[in-house]
């Protein structure tokens, strides 16, 4: 079976939250090292919501250098103001990017025919391949399949969909309704241990935020499902189940993916943009604990 598992990797920051170039390049080179198939930056885990633009265009330069062809590169460009949106969108694609990814407007939920209007609008001045991304629990609705459908069939240049939802029904919805017509439209789902039963389901497989940490396993993921090692599958799906009590650690949980990585050993550092926390001690040993049980220290 065809499948991806792309990395929406975390940003670096340094004590004084500003981007840590070096460690930029220690994750990147992590996750490229550990085989994965892609890397979105300036996702949800990315912190891109605190980021001024010129910090983005800064970072999207920086990955377009050091990942330089080496894994395909996404690049979320979601701004509450869609011209700010469209401008980082066309930066992203001058830049040589393979795609960007544009999250839906959030804080007010939106009918599904603004949704559509709105996609309309970014797909129409965006000049490179657009991934939808549909996180309910950040904006308040999703982007439906048949909105989708009918995106799809305007615009050619929109070619996949991350699908952030705990379970798998709004994804398989997706799925019966688009593929038959677009097979080739990438549907990923958002969360780790959707993975195998997106692929199983007709799916494209994940952009999850636990192969910041365990690369190498999410990419045997993949190649399991390539060979057909249903042990292999089995195996590394509970090692996920495991590791997903990572993002139960503390709220929100991208200070604790970056103290994984530091308890890893990869060489980064857990700043996160205000007033999102630092991990303190007693978080500290709950991440370890599942670490040690997961075989990962």
């Amino acid at each position: 079976m065809k499948c991806e598992y792309i990395t929406p990797a975390v940003t670096i920051f340094d004590e004084n939250r500003k981007l840590d170039i070096e460690s930029l390049h220690n994750l990147y080179d992590h996750l490229i090292k550990g085989g994965v198939d892609g890397i979105l930056i300036l996702g949800s885990i990315g912190e891109f919501f605190a980021i001024p633009i010129e910090s983005k265009k800064e970072l999207i330069r920086l990955a377009v250098k050091k990942i330089s062809r080496r894994t395909k590169l996404l690049v979320g460009t979601a701004s509450m103001d869609i011209n700010e949106t469209i401008e980082l969108s066309k930066y992203a694609c001058e830049q040589g990017v393979d795609g960007i990814v544009v999250i839906s407007p959030y804080y007010f939920g939106l009918s599904q025919q603004s949704v559509e209007e709105y996609y309309d609008k970014v797909a129409d001045e965006c000049p490179g391949d657009l991934y939808l991304y549909s996180f309910p629990d950040r904006t308040g609705y999703d982007i439906s399949p048949n909105v989708t459908l009918n995106l799809l069939r305007k615009h050619k240049n929109i070619v996949g969909y991350k699908d952030t939802i705990p379970g798998m029904d709004h994804t398989r919805e997706l799925i019966k309704l688009i593929k038959p017509e677009f097979p080739d439209f990438k549907i990923y789902s958002g969360f780790d241990d959707n993975f195998a039963h997106n692929v199983m389901s007709g799916g494209d497989g994940c952009i999850g935020g636990l192969s910041n940490l365990v690369p190498e396993a999410c990419s045997a993921w993949v190649k399991a499902f390539k060979d057909n090692d249903l042990k292999m599958i089995s195996d590394i799906q509970r090692k996920i189940d495991c590791l997903m009590d990572i993002y139960q650690v503390g709220k929100p949980f991208v200070p604790y993916i970056k103290r994984a990585l530091m308890l890893k050993g990869i060489s980064v550092k857990d700043y996160c943009s205000f007033p999102l926390p630092m991990a303190n001690e007693q978080e500290i040993l709950k991440l370890k604990a599942i670490m040690e049980k997961s075989g990962l220290i």
